[in-house]
């Protein structure tokens, strides 16, 4: 994923900030405007994040934002058919270590974040759907605008996020062939290390830049 998607997909990631407060009142739609605009609130107001403070946006990230996403859900679409050949505790590693692998990936992308526009569009839904699509666009001056799709789902009496689709490219699903390629490779275990490795790497990075 090129660098200006990762940065558009670390501020769709980050929408899940104070979904709890919101879920069991309002529209998905009305839930992800609101939640966008305290994210961005909070990051323009945060000079350490701005910076370049990776530690501290995975912190934002790990206290706001995990609570209110499907990891689970993120995690079977992004292993596809291979899911199915993973046992439950090779289940559990791949959603830890995924999940992970996101919030780590995107906390970074999200130090770049340069005063970009969000645009909301008018959500297509009836009033009994439980599977849903929030679009919005997001402009930055000198580019071309990106849309960004939430797919949210109805949990009980709450929503959750379950895939955020960037440019038309679905952010779990963009790692689907690599994953099938470690599968292919080492089975389960082999995609399993292999996002530990890489969590590792990414770990490494933070630490260097505290």
């Amino acid at each position: 994923m090129t660098k200006t998607l990762s940065l558009l997909a670390a501020l769709a990631l980050s929408l899940g900030v104070q979904f709890a407060a919101f879920a069991n009142t309002i529209a998905p739609d009305a839930l992800v405007k609101g939640v966008t605009d305290d994210v961005i609130a909070i990051v323009r107001q945060d000079k350490a994040i701005q910076s370049g403070d990776t530690r501290k946006a995975v912190e934002l990230v790990e206290t706001k934002v995990l609570p209110y996403f499907d990891f689970a859900h993120m995690t079977r679409l992004a292993v596809g058919k291979d899911w199915r050949q993973a046992s439950p505790e090779q289940k559990t590693a791949l959603t830890q270590e995924f999940k992970t692998l996101l919030v780590r990936t995107y906390s970074n992308a999200l130090t770049q974040y340069r005063n970009q526009v969000i645009d909301f569009k008018p959500l297509k839904a009836k009033p009994e759907d439980t599977d849903v699509i929030v679009r919005t666009e997001v402009r930055q001056a000198g580019a071309k605008p990106v849309q960004i799709d939430y797919a949210l789902d109805k949990q009980g009496d709450g929503w959750k996020v379950y895939d955020v689709m960037v440019a038309g490219v679905s952010l779990v699903t963009n790692y689907r062939d690599s994953f099938g390629q470690e599968v292919r490779a080492g089975g389960i275990d082999g995609l399993i290390k292999s996002l530990k490795d890489k969590n590792k790497q990414l770990e490494t990075t933070v630490q260097a830049k505290k």
